[in-house]
């Protein structure tokens, strides 16, 4: 079964023969100011969830390690040779103390730069962009902005019944002057807020507010910091794929990011192509994977024309394959968004080799109870890319994180995982195409360069 924006370019990459028996995950989470506490938890708890309910062996994972620097956290997945599931060490490229900075930022700052920014995307037709290519996201825009209005709404209230109570205007006793109570009252409407402070977190009021102040920020080339990590995680990328090659080579290396942190996926594996022009050719596949993306808030803005560069490149790449899984029932990403369709890319004249953009199709793999429970939830909607399914279904977090086949073929003809034979005489279901072409010898060369993005002081 297939969905109105499934997607399938015509220039995409031969496959690459053969099962996975080793891979290699950099996985890029969203903004999170608990990115570095959260995944492995998350991973660990819903892979014995995972396992549990669909009969399969439990998979044993290793530890986690701390790099020096604090930028990568790692682990390792034993292999499962019932399920030929394959050894898969995870990376962890961490940026969540960025995002504690902002969070640590002065509040009446952050309040003014997402007024600011979201004024300046309406202004600019922008907002309306995003509202035709989902509404629901755009809706989640600007949730921040009629909470601010809310908010200083009622603060200017409560600074007016105070004033009203304490001064001369109604006849009161007191007999305060205007300079005493409405200083006053504006003080206890901005206390009134800062007692909320619980509230507003557990309605995501601060998360989103900066979430979309960083995207806005981003997109006009104002984020030097994370421009650094950016640079910093295509370092480690690029040392740790040299150390494997040199080692024990692996047959799959997948860049992988979910929300926020697909655009970080995108941006870079295109950094990690334009600086190794051999990744990429040989036997060990890479491949992209962006999850519930939230590109286009970023990628559509006008100053963001390095970033449509490097999507560029890789939109022409036959060097990798880029799966972007998609879901209408997630309230933030953009379910029919096509960088090919939607963003003005200078492809050069070369042919569209990626992505192949599909559903993740959340109603065949949610149950129908616990649909029933989240459907009014965005953020738990939107974790369900990462969470174990209710249900076997085409899409499948584990079976394409931990799984025998390559994303390529995962994504054109899933095989349900499963106990399957290890008899190397006998056929292997899994792999019903096992006689795949030579994918020849492409270009090692990088399809045109992206100017460099330069930092904001």
């Amino acid at each position: 079964m297939t969905t109105s924006f499934d997607y399938t370019p015509p220039g995409l990459a031969q496959g690459v023969p053969g099962p996975v028996r080793r891979r290699h995950v950099f996985y890029l989470p969203g903004y999170d100011p608990e990115g570095s506490s959260r995944y492995r938890m998350l991973f660990v708890r819903e892979l014995a969830r995972y396992a549990k309910r669909f009969g399969e062996p439990k998979r044993t994972v290793s530890g986690a390690n701390l790099s020096a620097d604090g930028l990568v956290q790692s682990w390792r997945v034993a292999g499962q040779p019932a399920t030929q599931g394959a050894e898969t060490t995870y990376d962890v490229l961490l940026w969540d103390d960025i995002v504690r900075d902002d969070f640590r930022r002065r509040r009446p700052v952050s309040v003014a730069l997402l007024v600011f920014g979201t004024l300046q995307t309406i202004v600019s037709g922008l907002m309306l962009r995003f509202y035709r290519l989902n509404w629901k996201y755009g809706n989640v825009i600007l949730y921040p902005l009629v909470m601010v209005l809310l908010l200083a709404l009622c603060t200017l209230a409560i600074a007016a019944f105070v004033h009203a109570h304490l001064g001369t205007a109604f006849g009161h006793s007191l007999g305060w002057p205007l300079w005493v109570t409405l200083p006053a009252g504006l003080l206890i409407g901005l206390a009134w807020i800062k007692a909320m402070e619980a509230f507003l977190n557990r309605i995501f009021f601060w998360q989103l507010l900066n979430d979309w102040v960083f995207n806005w920020q981003h997109g006009q080339g104002r984020r030097p910091d994370y421009e650094r990590r950016l640079e910093a995680f295509a370092g480690h990328v690029l040392a740790r794929c040299t150390a494997l090659a040199a080692s024990d080579p692996l047959d799959e290396i997948l860049i992988l990011g979910h929300s926020s942190g697909a655009l970080s996926a995108v941006e870079v594996t295109a950094r990690v192509l334009a600086r190794d022009p051999h990744l990429g050719t040989g036997a060990t596949t890479l491949a992209l994977v962006t999850l519930g993306s939230g590109l286009p808030l970023v990628a559509m803005q006008g100053m963001a024309k390095g970033l449509r560069c490097e999507i560029a490149s890789l939109v022409t790449s036959q060097r990798l394959v880029w799966a972007d899984f998609q879901a209408p029932q997630d309230w933030m990403n953009f379910p029919g968004f096509n960088p090919v369709v939607h963003l003005t890319l200078d492809l050069q004249g070369r042919t569209v080799a990626n992505p192949l953009v599909r559903s993740a199709r959340f109603r065949e793999i949610i149950s129908t109870e616990t649909y029933r429970k989240v459907r009014w939830r965005p953020f738990r909607m939107h974790f369900q890319f990462l969470l174990a399914n209710d249900r076997r279904g085409y899409y499948d977090f584990f079976a394409m994180t931990l799984g025998p086949q390559r994303l390529r073929e995962r994504a054109l003809d899933p095989v349900l995982p499963g106990p399957v034979s290890t008899d190397p005489a006998s056929p292997n279901p899994a792999f019903p195409n096992p006689a795949l072409p030579n994918p020849g010898s492409p270009s090692p060369g990088s399809p045109g360069a992206c100017p460099s993005t330069p930092l904001a002081s």
